[in-house]
């Protein structure tokens, strides 16, 4: 079996024999997949503290959340590897080499990983499982992975001119806004390194030093243009990092940031654009909507950015001056947000009118450009099925995207799916 790897990156092979045994015992790895990377972090974490206190984010390892990525990943790779005809992971592998890199994460790394997730597959399962040949063949699959993870971030080191593992630089914070949402919006200027070059919609690490001594990471989206000396990104409080950098870093202060990654696609000039996001995953929209603003202008841009209902006024979004800033610079219909009345309000009397079978106006969902970020981009996962939730959104809640309201007339929806005559509802 082949595999054939992100563009760039050497195809791998997976021999016949291997391939029967990965087949015949991947519905088993799978069920305790969640058993295995739980006693895996345990073991690692026990021989290399460090770890825990320096690269791996602590609540994402209480919460389970790095466990559950961990297992998807392998799943889903070892899958590819059996059955070639399957969508390759390639968004998959390049989202987590750029992850990787951006918390400087070395290819002799690899090695320690493989000694601990072996050793808990062996415990998990038993000897009586994990006979020798079981073990070679997922010996494979792993290094399968882990060489097409560790040329991708090789390539990434290089483009961004830095030594593996040497990506944290100090930086001045020179503004920070308090936002009504309660996310705080922070500038910094790199000291002594120039990451104007940056991608939108890329994201770099922060890392702070908390008061039990361990230095914990977390990853920020960047909500400027490309082009400047300075970095800006949002914090929402939530976390131990995000809560300890809203209490704490103020302008004068040094914090470590990292060179930006992220694989979100740039858009294309020009191109009918939609957005989507959840929460604070609004942030990487940002930086879009601030990159087409001073290079795309006349791009045609839709979105929706759903708010939990606790927050703020519906005028004030997370965060509201940048995306109002964005708008106010854009001189055409930037964005209009998806719309839908309260059920009876503004309905008058008798039977209801079904509306004609028509195209809907205004930029063909199929051929938009799609991007969708926060909520571990649910609305990208959920896909057409939940698309009637964007719906649900005011065009308020946008926080300013909506420089023109959408016309009640038309509701001015989101679809995913294929232009055309709509059911009726019963």
């Amino acid at each position: 079996m082949t595999v054939t790897a992100p563009s760039g990156v050497t195809r791998a092979e997976l021999a016949p024999r291997h391939a029967e045994i990965v087949r015949a015992t991947l519905p088993l790895i799978g069920e305790r997949i969640e058993d295995i990377t739980r006693e895996f972090y345990r073991r690692m974490f026990a021989a290399h503290p460090e770890l825990i206190r320096n690269l791996f984010n602590r609540g994402n390892q209480a919460q389970g959340a790095q466990q559950r990525a961990l297992a998807a990943s392998i799943a889903t790779f070892a899958t590819h590897l059996v059955d070639p005809a399957l969508p390759h992971p390639a968004e998959m592998l390049s989202r987590i080499a750029h992850k990787h890199v951006s918390l400087g994460v070395t290819a002799d790394q690899y090695r320690i990983v493989y000694e601990h997730l072996f050793a808990a597959i062996a415990a998990v399962l038993g000897p009586d499982t994990v006979t020798p040949e079981v073990a070679e063949a997922w010996d494979r699959v792993y290094w399968i992975m882990a060489d097409v993870l560790i040329d991708l971030e090789r390539s990434l080191y290089d483009e961004a001119g830095l030594a593996a593992g040497d990506v944290f630089r100090r930086a001045r914070v020179t503004e920070r806004v308090d936002d009504p949402s309660g996310a705080v919006l922070l500038t910094v200027h790199p000291l002594g390194a120039d990451f104007s070059n940056f991608r939108p919609g890329q994201y770099i690490s922060v890392g702070v030093t908390l008061p039990d001594g361990a230095r914990q990471l977390r990853q920020y989206s960047l909500v400027g243009a490309p082009g400047s000396a300075e970095l800006s990104f949002a914090v929402r409080p939530a976390g131990e990092v995000s809560n300890w950098i809203a209490e704490h870093v103020r302008v004068g202060d040094l914090v470590d940031v990292t060179a930006p990654f992220g694989d979100l696609p740039t858009p294309t000039a020009g191109a009918p654009l939609v957005l989507v996001s959840a929460g604070i995953g609004v942030t990487p929209m940002l930086g879009i909507l601030a990159h087409l603003a001073e290079t795309a202008p006349a791009t045609p841009v839709r979105g929706a950015a759903r708010r939990p209902r606790r927050a703020v006024p519906p005028a004030a979004g997370p965060p509201a001056r940048p995306v109002g800033a964005a708008a106010q610079r854009h001189p055409g219909p930037l964005v209009r947000g998806p719309h839908r009345r309260r059920r009876g309000a503004g309905r008058a009397a008798g039977p209801r009118r079904r509306r004609p079978a028509r195209r809907r106006r205004g930029v063909p969902v199929r051929r938009n450009g799609f991007r969708a970020g926060g909520a571990r981009r649910a609305a990208r996962a959920r896909g057409a099925r939940r698309a009637r939730a964007l719906r649900a959104v005011h065009p308020q809640r946008l926080a300013g995207l909506s420089p023109v309201p959408a016309p009640a007339s038309r509701g001015g929806g989101v679809r995913a799916g294929r232009a055309g005559p709509r059911r009726r509802r019963p």
